[in-house]
């Protein structure tokens, strides 16, 4: 039982620590409460009098690994605002399928062996993909182009979490337009800040990437919406 409270802790705190490096850390945050609180949970049953199924640890483990998973592709692959949950939800999924099959391992037939060492090794080789998609890669820089947007409309602007921070991440190599958003919202945001150096720093590359020409007015026009709401406020970690 220790091993599991300390599993669920240890990911937990991990979590926390991960989602405060991302754009988007809502996800992470909610992912580190569940696993804390289940530990918490797991430690107050490891000392009631009654002993505790002795699957029930794994079986939770599938069950959150499982949902976290599923839920972390879905922001990994479709709205790019989450890489972490994924792979640290498929850390829980495969320990704990690995250790209900290993417990019925000395009962079990060949045939039932040869299956569960297959199933689980493709739970292992789908945990490596994760982790490398998510952990190795890393945030897309759509994610923290999005990001700097929605502090733009908070007000946050300056700061280690301020939009002009988000931007100066956001750029991609691969994805040329989402450099000329960013040079854009910097422009903008360094106008409105009366930052000339900066505006004319970032102006200056927005022009060797095509100029506003390459950049869509809708994205412009939710800058400037934005920005005429916004004071120089700063966050912090």
């Amino acid at each position: 039982m220790i091993f599991w409270v300390l599993l669920f802790a240890v990911l937990g705190f991990f979590s926390y620590y991960l989602s405060r490096l991302q754009p988007f850390p809502e996800r992470g945050g909610l992912f580190s409460s569940v696993l804390l609180l289940s530990a918490l949970i797991l430690w107050i049953a490891s000392t009631s009098p009654r002993e505790v199924e002795g699957d029930f640890p794994a079986v939770l483990s599938v069950f959150l690994g499982g949902l976290f998973v599923v839920s972390g592709i879905v922001s990994m692959s479709i709205s790019k605002t989450d890489v972490i949950v994924a792979p640290l939800g498929g850390i829980l999924f495969c320990l704990g399928g690995i250790s209900l099959l290993s417990s019925r391992w000395d009962y079990a037939g060949q045939t039932e062996q040869i299956g569960s060492f297959i199933l689980a090794s493709i739970m292992v080789v789908t945990e490596l993909y994760l982790a490398f998609r998510g952990l190795v890669i890393g945030v897309p820089g759509i994610a923290w182009s999005k990001s700097g947007l929605r502090q733009i409309h908070r007000g946050l602007l300056i700061g280690p979490r301020g939009a002009i921070s988000h931007f100066e991440k956001s750029w991609d190599m691969q994805e040329e337009w989402i450099n000329s958003m960013s040079h854009a919202a910097l422009v903008l945001i360094h106008k409105h800040l009366g930052n000339s150096e900066e505006e004319r720093l970032n102006l200056a590359e927005l022009e060797k990437l095509g100029g506003w020409s390459s950049v869509d007015s809708s994205w412009t026009d939710a800058i400037e919406v934005g920005l005429q709401h916004s004071s120089p406020s700063v966050e912090y970690d």
